[in-house]
């Protein structure tokens, strides 16, 4: 059987990706370590070892669990916990559960988490784990669509997810997974989310993805607006959200997002209510923004991104046809 692995080079190191084969329970436990560290939610556990084992598609089930390891010196795999830089998991399922298995189109693979331990962030592990996991979601199970969702709001993820693999929105889902915490949400800010839809087969036309090209100030529906606020650790520059009015007949809008949401939501957890309103306030903005203009028709068609005089700035690019 093919071993399933491949090797990832960014800044002078290497890493291996390989989806796990382990046949020990044990083997499995890293990755709930791995999903507290990143996340912190105690709350949204992995099943139990036993389980996972099970579930693995190279035992009983239709589950993928990929790991990324850091190479030692000699390139000689270490798959250490030290070494354990990322992982990604998820299983296969149907769209529409009125069919079933019964098709083959009807498959899905759902990817439920893919993270990257913070000390290894900064070497593009987390494109180089979704690139891995297309092969093996199309080689190894014969499946060609991907599904998962993502915050809306997170640019890092609206970069890979939308300009870089071009996956489809397909719904905007509120407070999808109720109101969790840990130290990528907060209990205050509804956990929105947008589910989307990778098609593997679908050619992708990639664009600059500049937003200075369409910086037209009429095309903004949602604009950042610098503010600075006593944040937890310290005084701080984030973005508050300004509604812009939609001019009449346009098929072609941006909604900005803040430059780093994560950062907005630690920065704003303080006391002052003001302050921890700001996050609230983009969520709210946006939610209403975002589905007033898909029942209006438009589709999300890229993200765009910018620096100027320091500042980054990103925006969804959406289109009416």
């Amino acid at each position: 059987m093919n071993d399933w692995k491949t090797i990832h080079r960014a800044k002078g190191r290497s890493f291996l990706l390989k989806a796990e084969q382990s046949p020990s329970p044990s083997d499995y436990s890293k990755y709930e370590r791995l999903r507290m560290a990143i996340w912190g939610e105690p709350a949204d556990p992995f099943s139990g070892e036993r389980n996972c084992l099970c579930e693995n598609y190279f035992d009983l089930g239709g589950s993928v669990f990929l790991a990324a390891y850091s190479l030692d010196g000699d390139g000689a795999p270490d798959e250490k916990w030290d070494n354990f830089a990322g992982f990604s998991y998820g299983y296969v399922g149907v769209r529409d559960k009125t069919v079933g298995y019964r098709r083959v189109d009807n498959l899905c693979f759902y990817s439920q988490y893919t993270g990257i331990k913070p000390s290894f962030e900064g070497f593009g592990l987390g494109v180089a784990i979704k690139e891995f996991q297309k092969k093996l979601v199309l080689d190894l199970l014969g499946v060609s669509l991907i599904s998962c969702t993502y915050d809306p709001l997170t640019s890092v993820n609206a970069a890979r997810n939308i300009h870089r693999f071009g996956m489809d929105v397909l719904e905007y889902k509120e407070a999808h997974y109720e109101n969790f915490t840990g130290r990528l949400n907060r209990m205050d800010v509804p956990c929105d989310r947008f589910y989307i839809l990778w098609d593997l087969k679908k050619e992708r036309l990639q664009t600059a993805g500049d937003l200075s090209l369409f910086d037209e100030p009429d095309a903004f529906i949602i604009r950042g607006e610098p503010v600075f606020i006593q944040g937890k650790s310290g005084k701080v520059e984030l973005e508050g959200v300004k509604r812009m009015p939609v001019k009449g007949g346009a098929n072609r809008v941006l909604l900005e997002i803040p430059s780093d949401f994560y950062r907005m939501l630690r920065e704003t957890d303080v006391d002052d209510s003001e302050t921890r309103r700001i996050p609230l306030e983009w969520r709210l903005t946006t939610r209403k923004a975002f589905r007033e203009c898909f029942d209006a028709g438009f589709r999300v068609a890229d993200f765009l991104m910018t620096e100027r005089d320091g500042r980054r700035r990103n925006a969804y690019l959406l289109l009416r046809d």
